[in-house]
């Protein structure tokens, strides 16, 4: 007998089993070990863009009076981050969660610096949702970006810095964590777009008839992708609720307007995902009532080819028995006769059911 092949699962947690509190533990699936950092270091009258290459070139920023934003890409170098983690005196809890890519989206204050953990979404070119863990630290004139890898939301950001666009070089660094916020938030609507466009194409496709056979599978995944949207989702709130309140020196009372637009893009998302979330159940009870209804009209047509048939059969089996004296037997015309009187009940219980709308 043929063994069931097993499906192997990963277990990132397993990784922190038996490790000291604050050990740096990568958890993602990225497996090249090349760092990438860029930085964008601006006045509100000049700006400085730069790759670095040596770890040291990053702390060069701490304490200049420009604003700094390092984007560093490439949580599994582990020992660069730690470099980092202590040029900037960054807690060793906080450099743990920036490369445990499974950790929830959340906030955490320390005296001079903010450390917050989001979800980054987007579609890859086969339209698979992707959903990579973006870590930053706000301090006072600098924010730090940590990314898994190359590919972002903020390109439309780096445009702004580059070409002096708005207000992001006339403010301080909480204005920037804003802005990097805000661009990750903005993707989102693109995220919640695209999925009412499947289940809207899912929807017309079963009330056309012309669903597939596969579509309890595309119902499913879609199940599974707003779940997913949802969990990167919704604990942002409460993250941007934090920052409404304007309880850390970090962020300036000027700015907090700003963040609560971002808190008002985050409740419209949520309640999209809550209904698309209605309607993918909804769309699998329509599925399940669809093949109901397949089946009932089988049976349907079955049962009137049945029912015109029985009273035939009851004919071709009363003139079919071998008695010797049976009325018609001897009649020259009889075996017409019968298929004649058949024909016509065939006609009329086609034109009752007809009547009955049952046809």
């Amino acid at each position: 007998m043929k063994k069931k092949k097993v499906k192997t699962r990963t277990h990132n947690y397993k990784k922190h089993i038996g490790k000291a509190p604050g050990t740096l533990v990568y958890t993602g699936k990225k497996t090249e070990k090349q760092l990438k950092i860029e930085s964008f270091d601006y006045t509100k009258d000049t700006i400085t863009e730069n790759v670095l290459t040596n770890i040291a070139d990053v702390k060069a920023h701490k304490e200049t009076d420009s604003v700094t934003w390092i984007n560093i890409d490439g949580l599994n170098a582990i020992t660069e981050i730690e470099n980092i983690g202590k040029q900037y005196d960054l807690h060793p809890l906080v450099l743990e969660d920036i490369v445990n890519t499974a950790q929830r989206p959340k906030i955490d204050e320390y005296d001079d610096y903010l450390f917050v953990v989001l979800k980054m979404l987007y579609y890859d070119n086969e339209e698979n949702i992707v959903i990579e863990q973006v870590s930053f630290i706000l301090g006072k004139n600098y924010v730090l970006s940590f990314q898994e890898s190359e590919g972002d939301v903020f390109d439309n950001v780096r445009e702004r810095l580059r070409h002096g666009n708005g207000r992001i070089r006339g403010l301080k660094s909480d204005y920037l964590l804003y802005a990097l916020i805000d661009a990750v938030v903005d993707n989102y609507f693109s995220i919640i777009e695209t999925l009412g466009n499947k289940i809207e194409d899912l929807e017309t496709d079963l009330f056309e008839g012309n669903a597939k056979e596969d579509i309890s599978i595309e119902v499913q995944q879609l199940k599974r992708e707003i779940l997913k949207v949802r969990r990167a989702i919704f604990p942002l709130r409460e993250i941007i609720n934090r920052v409404e309140k304007g309880e850390h020196s970090l962020i300036l009372q000027r700015t907090i307007n700003y963040y609560r637009d971002i808190y008002d893009h985050l409740i419209q998302v949520s309640e999209n995902i809550d209904i698309y979330r209605e309607m993918i159940w909804s769309l699998m009870d329509m599925y399940m009532t669809t093949i109901s209804n397949r089946m009932n009209e089988v049976m349907k047509v079955l049962t009137i080819i049945s029912t015109i048939f029985i009273p035939l059969t009851f004919l071709a089996g009363l003139y079919g028995m071998n008695f010797e004296y049976i009325p018609e037997l001897q009649y020259r015309y009889g075996y017409f006769v019968l298929l004649g009187v058949m024909f016509l009940m065939f006609l009329g219980l086609l034109y009752y059911f007809k009547r009955k709308k049952w046809l």
